[in-house]
């Protein structure tokens, strides 16, 4: 596991679309799902990762608070299933249904989605406004699986309520912190450290 931080993508970027197969449906997932949501939420998480799995209940907390709601929430994972199996989209299936995830879960295989998003660790999330331009990127709070701080969802959590709320959505955010995306032999992204 190498630690790695978020990239911090600019404020204002427009969502990149994406078409992806959901792990549970097998049907492909784009923007487009998201239409009549005021916002929407992508998450770059795995399952391997300890980071991950330290805030996994949190996550599955999110959907029950804000599923029904006016945001729309999608995981994807694109890490290397050859190499790390635990992250192959029958796994992720079994996640999901394991943890109750209601949100969609995407696989992206070759990695591009998460380059176009500059995704560098999991968790890494990404929050759209209305017009799909993002208004968060980081952290979902301040606690990390050694630290003993309680996984609260703090930061993701008053992100989704501002924009929700036509309330700006504050601009210091802090970059999430987990494992490296496992990239692809010789598919790294200029930007993977």
């Amino acid at each position: 596991m190498v630690l790695t931080a978020s990239t911090m993508l600019p404020l204002g970027t427009k969502a990149p679309d994406f078409h992806l197969p959901e792990v549970v449906s097998g049907k492909t997932i784009s923007l487009d799902n998201f239409a009549d949501k005021k916002a929407v939420l992508i998450m770059f998480i795995c399952r391997h990762c300890p980071f991950v799995k330290h805030i996994q209940e949190e996550l599955v907390r999110l959907d029950q608070d804000y599923g029904k709601s006016n945001l729309g929430i999608i995981a994807i994972s694109a890490n290397d299933a050859q190499n790390y199996p635990n992250d192959a989209p029958e796994s992720l299936k079994e996640m999901s249904r394991e943890l109750g995830f209601e949100f969609l879960f995407c696989y992206d295989e070759t990695q591009a989605i998460a380059k176009a998003y500059t995704a560098a660790c999991t968790p890494d999330f990404f929050l759209f406004d209305s017009e799909r331009k993002l208004v968060y990127r980081g952290q979902l709070d301040d606690s990390r699986p050694s630290n003993n701080q309680p996984v609260t969802g703090k930061d993701i959590r008053e992100a989704i309520i501002a924009v929700l709320n036509n309330q700006p959505v504050r601009s210091e955010q802090k970059p999430s912190i987990g494992c490296n995306i496992k990239w692809k032999p010789g598919n790294e992204p200029s930007y993977s450290g």
